[in-house]
């Protein structure tokens, strides 16, 4: 066991040090603030506090994990061995960086926290992050700190042992528009094909009298050909339906929709099924709870996962909402639109309510790319030099590479064959 030594064991550096050394590294910790315990420790040990004892391993803390609620801070990123690194320790610190203040910052998504202006549908604007800011949001410099950090420790502690993880691949289904044409009824049908014409788009005006007289097959439903594919890879896939009532920003099929509800349990024969919330239930709890009731006794399973529509995560009020909504675990913490890690890292961790200074029952599994992010692309080949990168990265640190395809990119009509690009990054990046 490690042991810590620190002049106060707060929420947020329980928090935070178990992330490090538990989550990532796999190794075990324990915390004193009675110097007498530390000095007859005879295993591996270190120094968390603003000096050190004698001449320990010894990292200078910064005043973060030890305040309370949001405060200004004054963040100046550095570079520690060409990994982007902030909350300088100083000289006498064995490590340059306070990375558990640092890690929290990430973490906890401090800076949504701060005053911001929020994009068109409410989410905190990813050019507002000190990481896009800064160009280290393709990085999981949290993991990468770790193991920095493990390192010098090994070289100080050669008998300091960890449990390794494994690198884990994780491919997200998200459906929050399962059909393009089918299962929508009279009305948003004609209504539907009105726009078209008024809008002169002539081809879709005959994919959809096409796919309504059963000519076509309608083009956003690839289910089954997904399942098919899933089963050649040993693969952890989840499939996220929304299933809500129609509103302005949710457009999917009807939940009384019999072949539409017969599709959701077929798919869930195949593959883990859960909740993609609709924009109202991001707002209203009561909305959140129904849907999460509807779809769990239409599977007969409970539903543990969500994944917020548009990605909408608004700290701390959508994590107490998942929380109180009895979910478990939420697959939402990333762009929509910028590859890279929103929360610094890979490795799933637990939320942080800075507001209550309590950490949340409920684990996030933070994603490093959503396919909307690959449309700025013109050459699959620049995709893969991308996904290439980070696909390393996440595999170095035994993280979790989560990517997350929508069915509606998958089926639609872009600049190349989104199906076959989801087969080659399957094949790719999951071994």
């Amino acid at each position: 066991m490690l042991l810590i030594f620190t002049h106060k064991v707060t929420n947020r550096l329980t928090y935070t040090a178990k992330q490090i050394f538990e989550r990532i590294l796999g190794v075990e910790i324990g915390f004193t603030t009675k110097v007498e315990d530390f000095i007859k420790h005879n295993g591996p040990k270190m120094t968390y506090s603003k000096q050190p004892l004698q001449n320990e391993f010894f990292i200078r803390s910064n005043d973060l994990l030890f305040e309370q609620g949001i405060n200004d801070l004054d963040i100046k990123v550095a570079d520690w061995d060409d990994i982007p690194c902030f909350f300088s320790a100083g000289d006498k610190s064995t490590v340059p960086f306070d990375i558990f203040s640092a890690s929290f910052f990430l973490l906890s998504r401090y800076e949504e926290y701060l005053p911001h202006v929020k994009d068109s549908v409410g989410r905190f604007p990813v050019k507002e992050s000190i990481a896009y800011q800064n160009n280290f949001l393709e990085l999981p410099v949290v993991d990468l700190w770790a193991y920095k950090l493990f390192k010098a420790l090994k070289e100080r502690f050669p008998e300091l042992e960890n449990k390794e993880n494994g690198y884990r691949f994780t491919s997200i289904i998200n459906v929050t528009t399962s059909h393009a044409y089918a299962l929508r009824g009279p009305s948003r049908t004609i209504g539907g094909l009105l726009l078209d014409l008024g809008n002169f788009k002539f081809r879709n005006v005959w994919e959809r009298i096409s796919v309504v007289l059963g000519i076509k097959k309608d083009p956003y439903d690839k289910f089954l050909e997904l399942v098919e594919i899933h089963k050649r890879f040993p693969i952890e896939t989840m499939f996220f339906f929304q299933f809500a009532k129609h509103s302005a920003h949710d457009k999917n099929i009807s939940t009384n929709n019999n072949k539409f509800r017969y599709l959701i349990k077929s798919v869930a024969d195949y593959s883990a099924v859960s909740l993609s919330t609709s924009f109202v239930s991001s707002l209203d709890k009561n909305v959140l709870k129904e849907e999460k009731k509807q779809l769990g006794n239409l599977i007969n399973r409970p539903i543990n996962y969500a994944r917020l529509r548009y990605n909408k995560v608004n700290v701390p009020a959508t994590y107490r909402n998942l929380v109180e909504t009895e979910f478990t675990d939420d697959f939402s913490m990333g762009y929509t639109h910028e590859i890279g890690f929103r929360a610094g890292t890979c490795t799933p961790f637990y939320f942080y309510d800075i507001n209550t200074e309590v950490r949340q029952p409920i684990k996030i599994h933070p994603f490093a790319m959503h396919d909307y992010a690959l449309l700025k692309f013109k050459k699959k080949e620049e995709v893969f030099e991308k996904m290439d990168n980070l696909y390393r990265m996440v595999k170095q640190v035994k993280g979790e590479f989560v990517l997350v395809f929508s069915n509606e990119l998958l089926g639609g009509k872009q600049q190349w064959d989104w199906m076959e690009l989801y087969q080659a990054m399957l094949k790719r990046y999951y071994v």
